[in-house]
């Protein structure tokens, strides 16, 4: 039976999209291995109390390692910088294991090639064991320490399962074994998660696992325009319609921690107050989860059956959210989705080159700060409620993903190390087949200040000529889909597509051929 190593950490989207979850999440990858007879062998994870992206080392922290046959336990809450010296040693014993045979494949989810995994992610590169796992920039530098990375993505978007689903199907076909995935069951409902109720509302969250909602609607708009149907502009219409309603079952069920129950509380909600928009959606489902939590609190620790419990958390606090939403929220919410939809076309209307240039500029910090899926996300998705596109969501994808799909590319024509190629091919088909993994960048940009200013300018004169054609249209699709997915401007993206693609890939290969001549000079 093949062993199975699992590491990683809740990570920055990651603990919104069940990195908050250790237990939970370990279960779904213990249910996916089981089922393709491979065994989880090892287990090394950092679970926090927040995100990732701006904690501190004096953070509360807690180690959860294997306890045995699918079992997991986990540490007294100490100082992450504690954890991080635990989980060092650990390191140490899981790079033994594998020096010694003991492991034959690594799961990640948001690790730390640098710091607390380097040990065993270095001997896994020397060995050649197959890696798989989430987490863009954690994978990237992974991936430059010569790890047999065979499956790898982003966070955005996933869940336990999928993630669990991804990475064992990519290890059950490296080693040849048979796999069906497990849906398994859902937790039940009359089990209250523990945790405060509202340390779970994250937005990032919720806007996040909405993407697939924004993204059907946009591929039915696009679908009207190639295909000439004038049914399925009525779905794209019917869509717009539902996405609050999306939006609030989401965020019900994440804040809840009620599977079927919050969803139910949310859909009741969302639609009593489709009038507030995805805003108003967001809003009433938050407002839904936490009445859900408490009323079935209430009704637990009271003895009240778990039928009636039930329908109380679902149906009640679906209706008094909705009622609120109605009546208060909506009219609110909707003010303020017109003002940032305003906003945005007054900029474009006063001079939209200068809006281009400067969105450009500042994408790729957007993404670095940790700024990105809190702020600019959330914008592209209310642009994308009222159009079916949007010009932010052009300046991600080609200010983000083409110029990254331009370094990769760059370094495939002229690597400045001949280990950059390989690592280049599968992150290049990332990016164009899949429309994602900006982070693919990371390991050029930090390594070497010309390529990150190459990066950043490129996204800029990027921005500035999307800012010029007046170019809208959305990211997270295949390359190939986006330009039907625009503001009948197919041609003007294609050539605003490539043209990130170029500049970026000629700045870069610039950029290797002075740095390779640097270093032959020091050497001489």
């Amino acid at each position: 039976m093949k062993q199975l190593a699992v590491i990683g950490s809740s990570g920055g989207n990651l603990y919104a999209q069940g990195g908050n979850n250790p237990k939970g999440m370990m279960d779904e990858i213990f249910a996916q291995a089981d089922s393709a007879g491979v065994e989880v062998a090892y287990i090394q994870f950092i679970g926090t109390n927040g995100t990732m992206d701006t904690i501190s080392e004096d953070a509360p922290a807690r180690l959860w390692t294997l306890a045995g046959k699918d079992e997991v336990t986990c540490t007294e809450e100490e100082k992450l910088c504690e954890i991080n010296e635990r989980a060092k040693e650990n390191d140490k014993a899981l790079a033994d294991l594998i020096r010694d045979g003991k492991i034959d494949g690594i799961m990640l989810m948001s690790c730390d090639p640098d710091g607390v995994n380097h040990e065993a992610l270095s001997a896994a590169a020397k060995s050649g064991i197959p890696v798989a796992g989430t987490g863009g920039s954690s994978m990237a530098a992974t991936q430059t320490l010569g790890c047999n990375v065979i499956a790898v993505s982003g966070t955005t978007g996933t869940t336990n399962r999928t993630r669990a689903i991804s990475a064992i199907s990519a290890f059950a076909k490296e080693w040849g074994l048979k796999y069906t995935p497990v849906i398994g069951k859902a937790e039940g409902a009359d089990q209250v998660q523990e945790g405060s109720v509202w340390k779970r509302i994250n937005f990032r969250g919720i806007m996040m696992a909405s993407m697939p909602g924004f993204i059907a609607m946009a591929l039915s708009l696009a679908l009207s325009k190639i295909l000439n149907i004038a049914v399925l502009e009525d779905v794209f219409n019917t869509l717009v319609d539902l996405l609050p309603i999306l939006l609030a079952a989401i965020a019900a069920r994440q804040v809840s921690g009620l599977d079927e129950v919050g969803i139910v509380a949310g859909i009741v909600g969302g639609a009593l107050s489709t009038d507030g928009g995805i805003i108003g959606g967001l809003c009433v489902g938050i407002l839904a989860g936490v009445f859900s939590y408490y009323i079935i609190s209430f009704c637990l620790k009271h003895k009240v059956p778990g039928t009636t419990a039930n329908i109380a958390a679902g149906g009640l606090a679906g209706l008094g959210s909705g009622l609120i939403g109605m009546f208060i929220i909506a009219p609110i919410a909707a003010w303020i989705g017109t003002g940032i939809k305003w906003a945005i076309d007054w900029a474009l209307d006063y001079n939209a080159i200068l809006a281009g240039g400067i969105a450009g500029f500042a994408i790729w910090f957007a993404i670095l700060g940790g700024v990105y899926h809190a702020v600019i996300l959330p914008i592209i998705l209310l642009e994308m409620e009222s159009a079916g596109f949007s010009f932010l969501g052009c300046i991600d994808l080609c200010g983000l993903i083409m110029v990254c799909a331009g370094i990769q590319l760059a370094n495939i024509i002229a690597p400045r190390k001949q280990s950059d190629r390989v690592a280049c091919i599968p992150n290049l088909v990332v990016n164009l087949a899949f429309g994602t993994f900006a982070e693919a960048a990371y390991p050029f940009m930090f390594s070497s200040r010309k390529v990150f200013a190459a990066t950043i300018a490129s996204a800029t004169l990027s921005g500035l000529l999307i800012g010029m054609l007046n170019v809208k249209c959305t990211a997270y699709v295949p390359c190939f889909l986006a330009p039907f997915m625009s503001n009948d401007k197919i041609v003007e993206t294609i050539i605003v597509m490539a043209f990130s693609v170029a500049v970026a890939c000629i700045l870069v290969i610039l950029c290797n051929r002075l740095d390779k001549d640097k270093e032959i000079e020091e050497e001489t």
